[in-house]
């Protein structure tokens, strides 16, 4: 398996996603990044945390205060991922109209086929 397919499963998944866009804005806590991706499990979301920290795309920032705090940001890596992520996303948004009148399409022609 290529080394960029791994990578590339981990920025495009669907908390990878999520999550890297959520850091585009700032930093967060735990608890806070979360509640702003909506959905996501605790294990979910720590497991995505661990894997894009270890791309190098998510900085973990431990506290050592009681109780404990750990912040979470974008490393530049991250920021830059986060950019073409974004870039696809709103190119998503902007052809909706056009990919669900080609299912319509699809569809009719499928269901019309003998």
């Amino acid at each position: 398996m290529c080394p960029s397919r791994s990578i590339l499963e981990h920025v495009t998944s669907r908390w990878g996603v999520l999550v890297l866009a959520a850091l585009a804005e700032r930093t967060y806590r735990f608890s806070e990044l979360r509640r702003a991706v909506g959905g996501v499990s605790e294990k979910m979301l720590a497991q995505t945390l661990q894997t894009l920290e270890r791309d190098g795309l998510v900085h973990r920032d431990a506290h050592p205060v009681i109780p404990p705090r750990v912040d979470y940001s974008l490393t530049p890596l991250g920021q830059e991922a986060a950019g073409l992520v974004h870039s696809l996303a709103r190119w998503t948004e902007g052809r909706v109209p056009e990919v669900e009148a080609a299912r319509v399409a699809y569809d009719v022609r499928r269901a019309q086929a003998p």
